[in-house]
Order: C-alpha cells, then structure tokens, then sequence
C-alpha cells in the first residue's frame, strides 16, 4: 500500500474515512500498520489492506477463498484452456471486453475479482501515468499472484483484500468498474454490483460477467457437456438483481456463447421521465395524473353517462372530472 491510496479507502462497516496508524518509507509505501474509522481496525499485511470480515463469512464465501488460495499458483496454468474449448483468442476476447470501459490514459478504474490479474494487465496498458488501477480481491493467493504480473507496471496499482459485497472505497471515486468471471462465486450479487455503482461517477461504465449458458441451450448436449464439469454454467442471468441506476444496458453472450457479458452505464438514481404534458385525446390528463389521481370505479351506467357529458362539452374525460369532481367537493365541504 502506498499513502496515495488513504483518501479512496473507506471502512466497508459505516463508509467511515479512514486514518492510517503507523509508519511509511520515504515514498511513501507502507507494508505493515493499520487503518482505523472509529472502533474498527484493518490490518495492513505485506502492503496489503485487510477488509475481509474474517468473524461474519457465509460458508460459500469461505468455500470460495479457500479454493482460489489453493490453486492461486497453478490457476493460471489451465485458464486459456477455457478460451481453447470454445476455439477463441484469449487476448482479443479479454481487449474486446476492456474496449467497453471507453478508458482514456488518465482513468481512474476498480477491477473487483482482479484474481490473477490477466485483464488487469490490459488494462493498466492503456491507462497513463495519471491514471490509477484499483485491483480488489478476497483471495490473499490470487491478489498476491496479481501484484506478481503487475511489479513492472508504470501506472499506480492499488491492492485491497475485501468483500465484492462490502467494498471499501469513497463514493464515486473511480470512472469505471470492471469484474469478468468472479460475480457467480459472490454470495449477494445484488449488494456486489450495487457497490459497484456507489464507487462509480455517474455517467462511468460498469461491465461485468460470468458463466452462464443461455436458457435456448440448456437442453442441448452442448450445455450437457460444459456443465457435467462445471455447474456454474447453468447458473441464472443476474438481470434480477441489476440496480435502478443502470443505463444503456447491453446483454451479450460470449467465448462460444456461454459466458454472458452485461455492460451498462451508471445513471442518478431510477430514471424520471417528462410525465406531466397533456395528453390528447378523449380520456385527456397526463401520465402522472392517470398514475396518482385514480378514484373507486362507478357502475358501467355512470361511465357511460359521464362520457356522454363531456363529449357534448368538447373536453376530456380528465378535463371534465377535474371539474365535475371539484365542484361537487367544494360544495359537499360547505
């Protein structure tokens, strides 16, 4: 960890700032100390911030470190075979993906479930001197084999051992996100991409993706055959969980059609749209109104009466109630 990292880092418990108790060398790197907000304290190891909440993992989640722990050192040994059973070049898949971030030399961009850092080396190629590259983990063996390929990058690498679900970096700190092949080993999809979106600058893209064949295949021996050995290919499509925030979202299938790719730029809250023109017509009003001003229905008489009434005054339904209605209010309130 180096001290330029302090003001992006927060406490994942209460998004408290945090303090830095201990000693740095001359520039400024700092391998052993602890990070406090308040009453909770975060070790730093061999330069790595500890947030993971050792006292509070499910299981799956323990399952999940201790298998990526376990083979930090011969994962990359077999990975391209996945690209090399689907007839793909790794490298041109894995810049096709990067392309949808739209980086520019000088972002600033959080890779969460960097694991062994194959798409991070891309990516911190195409950042600057000014950019920065947060790279989050929850595995101490994959980050460690992460900081290994990137000793010779020129940009700033940040490293982080935390929960996908509990990030622990500022608001709006970063102009993107990137997570490729981790999101389906995340215990709380939905919390972990809307962390994602709470560290990322409006406007910023967001792209992730994982495992998980297409629901027009799964009945083929195609999909059989993939998921005898890994299940997680039968695993759902995590629109479900995407947050309000999403906008211009695209879903795609990829590396033979069994890995989908979302990728969405990050909005204000839920969207809002121009509900309060007149809208023509017989029935009149406006969308708001339609949607907030609804009364008990009458009988089908009354209904038919009513339209009777405001066809021979020329108005809209809307336009006629709006004063039928306040009329009958104000003198009934007398």
């Amino acid at each position: 960890m180096n001290l330029w990292e302090l003001p992006f880092f927060i406490s994942p418990l209460d998004k408290q700032a945090l303090q830095y108790k201990g000693t740095s060398s001359a520039s400024g790197d700092i391998e052993q100390g602890v990070l406090h907000a308040g009453q909770a304290e975060f070790p730093i190891i061999d330069g790595f911030p500890n947030f993971v909440p050792t006292h509070n993992l499910s299981d799956k989640t323990k399952s999940v470190v201790a298998f990526y722990d376990d083979r930090s050192e011969t994962y990359d040994q077999y990975l391209h075979l996945t690209f090399h059973t689907h007839g793909e070049d790794e490298n041109k898949v894995r810049n096709g993906l990067i392309d949808l971030l739209e980086l520019t030399p000088g972002s600033t961009v959080l890779e969460v479930a960097a694991g062994s850092g194959r798409d991070s080396e891309i990516i911190a190629s195409r950042l600057g001197v000014n950019g920065k590259l947060f790279l989050q983990d929850i595995s101490s063996g994959m980050l460690n084999k992460a900081r290994q390929r990137m000793q010779s990058c020129a940009v700033p690498v940040s490293y982080a051992l935390a929960d996908a679900c509990a990030l622990p970096y500022a608001d709006n700190s970063v102009d993107c996100v990137y997570s490729f092949g981790g999101l389906g080993e995340f215990p709380d999809i939905r919390s972990a991409l809307a962390e994602m979106v709470r560290v990322c600058k409006p406007g910023g893209k967001i792209v992730v993706g994982d495992e998980s064949i297409p629901v027009w295949l799964r009945n083929t021996e195609f999909a059989k055959i993939l998921s005898t050995t890994n299940p997680q290919f039968m695993a759902p499509l995590p629109l479900e969980q995407m947050p309000v925030e999403a906008r211009e979202v695209c879903v795609r299938w990829i590396i033979g059609g069994v890995f989908y790719l979302i990728d969405f730029r990050v909005g204000n809250g839920a969207p809002d749209g121009n509900f309060d023109y007149p809208i023509p017509g017989p029935r009149g009003g406006t969308l708001r109104s339609r949607y907030l001003g609804q009364l008990e229905g009458v009988t089908t008489e009354t209904k038919e009466l009513a339209h009777q009434a405001r066809n021979k005054r020329g108005m809209s339904m809307h336009a006629w109630l709006e004063e039928v209605v306040r009329k009958a209010a104000a003198d009934d309130l007398k």
